[in-house]
């Protein structure tokens, strides 16, 4: 495959622009490097429709933020282009360190990766959304991540204290560190960057 759908490549380009301005510290540097010469190659387009899930009905609230920076606005404008050709989902596993109401109150969409709008192996890019008021489980994974946030909200790391990236901000997690989220009085909104190929 030698081109990219115009819309999902103005998206990979105004996300690796919008990361590079903020990669917190040189781990996360080294991972934005390999996943940006990755995603110098496209991959196959998924042929399904988009699917969105009744809590994106908080989707344009959490858009609708003030962002500090003339290329997380760029982000934002590229984002809404492509979601409506994607598929939003629920994690399918969780404990007890999740909300009430998470299963409704939350929402996953794999932009870049397996079964996303471009489906491939090497690259694992998407976004999550909380409803108000939502604790997302406690979980882990192999491949280290990088977090874009454009909202309000806190996020832990281990047995860390919660802290607030603010509106812009980003932080890198470890490979298997266990981390969390959760939102306040408003929806939160993130973007995270795998790297699942270390």
């Amino acid at each position: 495959m030698d081109s990219r759908d115009p819309a999902l490549q103005s998206f990979v380009d105004a996300a690796l622009a919008a990361y590079a301005e903020v990669v917190p510290g040189p781990e996360a540097r080294a991972s934005l490097d390999r996943i940006t010469a990755a995603l110098g190659t496209p991959a196959p387009r998924r042929e399904r429709p988009g699917r969105r899930l009744p809590v994106c009905e908080h989707l344009d609230a959490a858009l609708a933020v003030a962002v500090p920076r003339p290329a997380l606005r760029h982000l934002i404008e590229s984002f809404r282009a492509v979601e409506p050709d994607l598929e939003w989902v629920r994690r399918a596993s969780f404990d007890a360190s999740a909300s009430a109401n998470f299963t409704e109150g939350h929402a996953n969409a794999m932009i870049l990766g397996p079964a996303g709008l471009e489906n491939r192996a090497d690259v694992w890019f998407g976004v999550s959304l909380l409803a108000p008021r939502v604790r997302y489980t406690d979980h882990s994974h192999a491949p280290e991540e990088t977090y874009l946030v454009l909202s309000e909200g806190e996020f832990r790391q281990g047995d860390g204290a919660w802290f607030a990236p603010g509106i812009g901000g980003s932080f890198y997690n470890t490979p298997f560190v266990t981390h969390a989220m959760r939102s306040g009085a408003h929806p939160l909104f993130a973007f995270w960057a795998l790297w699942p190929e270390r």
